[in-house]
């Protein structure tokens, strides 16, 4: 009988401080291996923080029954789980501001840095994974493009394939619609549901609801650095639950596999 393998992300009763604020109260929260999730609240309910803790930019309090686990294991090499963990957000999409071309951007993440530096050894092998990774979002022709001339759609598309360059088992888009137009949107979500048909886990991080990938059917809905709601997105994404977390009257229309607010 074969074994099952380890949850993608196991949070046990996980609490995080920011400053003097309790950014996560006593999280738990398991993602299996293959699964697709959108994590959706308003600003400030702990959802960035839950991506940076994942990512280990943020880290828990000791508490007594409280732990981590990231594909079976709760001690992580930082680069290692960075390459097995592509991060795509937008504070890393301001980070690239100066003359910096696409290819170089893409190359930048097998060193966690901005832009690739004369104390960096870039491997032939390391060449062919980052132009396979913009041939495979269709922006070869950015690799020589500096990011300052690119499009907002363009530079999000760069950042997607410098987390791809390592071939990882997940995903993680934290607010990937930000300083997005409405054409470059659309064209992100087609990315994110091919790449999600092709077996790449997709973890969302949003407060947009038109975000929300029809490949996605689970949606954990946060609020004050709590989980208020977990489960299939048809029983969550209603008009009550959502009117209720952020605030207002909203009302919720699904048209061909997309949500959208009203």
């Amino acid at each position: 009988m074969a074994s099952i393998p380890p949850a993608l992300i196991d949070f046990q009763n996980v609490s995080v401080m920011r400053g003097n604020r309790v950014a996560l109260d006593r999280i738990t929260l398991r993602i299996a291996q293959g699964e697709h999730v959108a994590i959706l609240g308003p600003n400030g309910c702990g959802k960035s923080t839950l991506i940076k803790t994942i990512a280990r930019e943020c880290y828990p309090l000791v508490q007594a029954g409280s732990g981590i686990r990231i594909m079976g294991r709760q001690t992580w090499n930082i680069f290692e789980l960075r390459s097995m963990l592509g991060i795509v957000s937008n504070d890393l999409s301001d980070t690239f501001r100066r003359e910096i071309t696409g290819r170089e951007v893409v190359l930048s993440g097998f060193f966690s840095s901005v832009g690739v530096w004369s104390n960096h050894h870039v491997t032939p092998e390391m060449e062919k994974k980052a132009d396979k990774a913009l041939a495979r979002l269709e922006v070869t022709h950015l690799a020589d493009r500096p990011t300052t001339e690119m499009s907002s759609g363009e530079a999000r598309r760069v950042l997607l394939a410098r987390a791809l360059a390592h071939e990882p088992m997940a995903l993680l888009f934290d607010e990937p619609s930000t300083s997005l137009d409405l054409l470059a949107q659309r064209e992100l979500q087609l990315v994110m549901g091919k790449l999600a048909q092709e077996g790449i886990s997709i973890l969302l991080v949003t407060h947009h609801l038109n975000d929300i990938i029809p490949e996605i059917e689970r949606v954990v809905l946060m609020e004050r650095g709590g989980i208020a709601a977990d489960g299939n997105k048809a029983e969550i994404l209603t008009s009550e639950r959502l009117s209720r977390i952020f605030g207002l009257a909203v009302e919720v229309k699904m048209r061909n596999g997309h949500y959208h607010l009203w």
